[in-house]
């Protein structure tokens, strides 16, 4: 089965749910611990039935889901079915699923040789190898991360954020990080990626799927 692309999986018209990257994620709030537990089991159940399952987190009052087929690095028609029954249970049970909320957070290493210093932090953070250039949690408990090279000899090695968000919350995140202080540092790359900066000059990417193969 086939990945689907960003402009795919958006005419999918999924309410409350947003595409992280290849990543399809929702959150859905309940009113208690039990309720959230509940809904859990079953989406378990639905997901054992179709023999594709989410990573799932339950904390009180809410229910976290993200969708991906492994097979092929990314969306496919099996997530879409998945989040269309998960929708459906959560309206069974007066719920339904938000993506205000949802993002996915990253970490980038600018570096002018990230490949002698990729194998550190795959140690020291116990993750594995994904990419060349990406180390990744296999629990997706912790950031992946991902290395670019940098010859700038001001930020020849530097931290930086990307956070995928849901499109229509681009810029009222912008207009927030500015009114607390933060620049604009670029949207030339926009509507793929804003990058802004504090003002120390740190920087995070607000990253979405359009204009992505």
């Amino acid at each position: 089965m086939g990945k689907l692309t960003g402009r795919q999986v958006a005419d999918e018209a999924l309410e409350g749910w947003v595409n992280l990257g290849g990543v399809l994620g929702t959150r859905i709030r309940t009113s208690d611990f039990a309720s959230a537990l509940a809904l859990v089991n079953s989406i378990g159940a639905a997901a054992e039935e179709m023999n594709h399952h989410p990573d799932i987190a339950l904390g009180w009052g809410r229910v976290d889901v993200r969708l991906s087929s492994h097979d092929a690095g990314g969306i496919t028609e099996r997530d879409i079915r998945l989040a269309r029954v998960i929708s459906a249970l959560a309206e069974d049970a007066n719920l339904e699923p938000e993506s205000e909320t949802v993002a996915r957070l990253d970490l980038a290493l600018d570096s002018p040789a990230f490949a002698s210093v990729l194998p550190f932090w795959r140690a020291v953070l116990r993750l594995s190898d994904d990419a060349p250039d990406e180390i990744v949690d296999p629990s997706g408990l912790l950031p992946s991360i991902w290395f670019q090279e940098s010859g700038d000899e001001v930020d020849r090695q530097r931290w930086h954020v990307d956070l995928w968000v849901e499109p229509a919350e681009v810029h009222p995140r912008i207009e927030a990080a500015l009114a607390a202080g933060g620049t604009l540092f670029s949207d030339v790359n926009a509507p793929s990626f804003w990058i802004l900066a504090d003002p120390e000059g740190n920087k995070v990417c607000l990253c979405t799927w359009q204009d992505r193969s």
